[in-house]
């Protein structure tokens, strides 16, 4: 199986390309930048096959992908930056990228009989209430340009190909790229009171674990929507906090006690306001994944300790 990876500058992508070599795939990876620039870790990605691509470029994706010919692409790439997606003079790019790419990937993959994976989001739901979102919900209502851009992917996928995976995640993190633990491991390392919002809940999604239920799922013929977050149930940005510096103590990192930094939960508004507008309610329900066949996640608690294992903090 010959598989095409957009993306792997990326925290997914980068975990995807590992876990092809891993179960012996032809994986390609791709990004916008001349070669390989994810972090430099010695895992298979850094020497795999990599050709620059600009998906916004119609022509470019056509030619790469036809001369390429994969039997699967799985679309990581996107813009992911969701305050700066609100600035009136990104919002082309914005729209060019995780609509306008996503659409071109999706023609190309039609005319190959190729398979795609488009990796979404729970932004493309208002986030109320405090029901888990269904894969197959179609009430969508995005609050913010984000999620708007990524819902209009999904449609661009969903309305030309058959042989499709929508994958939709939440509060993402990996080891090749920003992310929220890497944030709070930083930011106590110069404060001594921080503030978490806590009434956003949702599930963390480690990209390690997750890339290799992708590779599950394109060994499948299981089209359609799916929900993958890690287990180990819903939380708020305050809990997960507390369990990042509780397991970082665990390591013997005494710097992140209790005594030493103080987690105060406070709500959104309380917060502030950030440019765009978050949703309360990102649970998602994942028993669709079972109910398939698919071999669930880890619990998030597990996939945190091993994580913090994996990076540098």
């Amino acid at each position: 199986m010959k598989v095409f990876v957009t993306g792997v500058a990326g925290q997914l992508g980068h975990d995807v390309m590992n876990e092809l070599a891993k179960r012996g795939y032809e994986g390609i990876g791709s990004d916008i930048a001349p070669s390989y620039s994810g972090v430099q870790d010695e895992s298979p990605v850094t020497t795999m096959p990599y050709v620059a691509m600009d998906i916004t470029d119609k022509e470019a994706v056509c030619k790469t992908l036809t001369e390429i010919n994969p039997d699967v692409v799985v679309h990581c790439a996107a813009w992911t930056a969701v305050d700066l997606a609100e600035d009136e003079d990104k919002q082309a790019k914005v729209k060019a990228i995780n609509v306008d790419g996503t659409a071109n990937i999706a023609s190309v993959c039609k005319k190959l009989d190729a398979k795609m994976v488009y990796i979404s989001t729970d932004y493309v739901f208002d986030g109320q209430g405090t029901e888990p979102w269904q894969p197959d919900c179609k009430d969508y209502k995005p609050l913010n340009v984000y999620g708007q851009t990524k819902l209009d992917g999904e449609l661009a996928v969903s309305s030309t190909l058959d042989k499709y995976f929508i994958v939709r995640i939440a509060w993402v993190f990996g080891k090749n790229g920003k992310n929220f633990i890497k944030t709070m491991l930083n930011v106590a390392k110069t404060h001594d009171k921080l503030t978490v919002v806590s009434d956003q809940i949702g599930t963390p999604t480690y990209t390690y674990d997750l890339a290799r239920l992708l590779v599950d799922m394109i060994e499948t013929e299981k089209y359609g929507y799916y929900h993958a977050t890690n287990e180990g149930g819903y939380i708020s940005w305050y809990d997960f906090t507390k369990e990042i510096f509780r397991q970082a103590v665990a390591m013997g990192r005494e710097e992140y006690s209790e005594d030493r930094v103080s987690v105060t939960p406070v709500s959104t508004a309380e917060y502030g306001v950030s440019k765009a507008k978050r949703p309360f309610n990102s649970r998602l329900d994942k028993s669709k994944l079972v109910e398939n066949g698919f071999e669930p996640l880890p619990t998030w608690q597990d996939a945190v300790a091993r994580y913090l294992k994996e990076i540098e903090f």
